[in-house]
């Protein structure tokens, strides 16, 4: 049976992913959609600007971004606390990731329907509102439920810039006693798994309402 007094250290972990893993899904979905749409953008300019951008960060690994962020940068002068270095880092890594679901999900789209929203002479900002964006909603939830639970199990990186988030917290209670480790590591798994389930559970539900009535 698992001891209860493993549970405080641990919850105190979890609560510290669950807010990194809130603020990175927020920074990464806005720079999704900023990004997804540069790379459309009719502007050579934009669209080199924002190739750069994701072919670097999908390019290099998350770790080193990681210790770029929190350990190169104060280098320059520019100093970012765990949280910001840790928000930053995932928040631009899978942002990078999901501008091309955000891309391919638009050029997805029919070009009839363009067609008919031109023809009913819509602005190309109230088709792309309209027309386009709720049929492409539809396509990248699927590929953003996925990015979300990987955000999710990546924010366990974290821990290697001193953040005490679950993994953290974990690795401190096998220091102190390691032949507890199957114990820990265990519950750990558990935790995450409570975490993520909710997750897809949520995603599923969005995917059902936006498909509702579609072919």
């Amino acid at each position: 049976m698992v001891s209860v007094d493993l549970l405080p250290l641990l919850y105190q972990g979890a609560v510290t992913t669950l807010k990194v893993t809130v603020l990175s899904m927020g920074v990464a979905f806005l720079l999704s959609f900023v990004a997804g749409f540069a790379r459309l953008s009719r502007r050579k300019s934009i669209r080199l600007v924002s190739s750069v951008y994701v072919e670097v960060f999908r390019g290099t690994s998350l770790i080193v971004q990681l210790f770029w962020l929190f350990y190169a940068l104060p280098l320059l002068g520019i100093e970012l606390t765990a949280l910001a270095a840790g928000v930053a880092a995932l928040g631009l890594n899978y942002g990078a990731y999901g501008s091309e679901v955000v891309r391919s999900a638009i050029l997805a789209v029919p070009k009839g329907q363009t067609e008919a929203a031109i023809a009913l002479n819509m602005s190309p900002m109230l088709r792309m509102r309209r027309v386009i964006l709720p049929q492409a909603m539809v396509i990248m939830l699927p590929s953003f439920s996925n990015l979300a639970i990987e955000l999710l199990k990546g924010t366990s990186l974290v821990s290697l810039i001193t953040m005490a988030d679950l993994t953290y917290q974990g690795m401190i209670l096998r220091t102190f006693d390691a032949s507890r480790t199957f114990e820990i590591f265990g519950l750990i798994l558990l935790l995450y798994f409570v975490m993520a389930y909710p997750l897809t559970l949520m995603m599923r539900w969005l995917e059902r309402r936006l498909s509702a009535g579609r072919v």
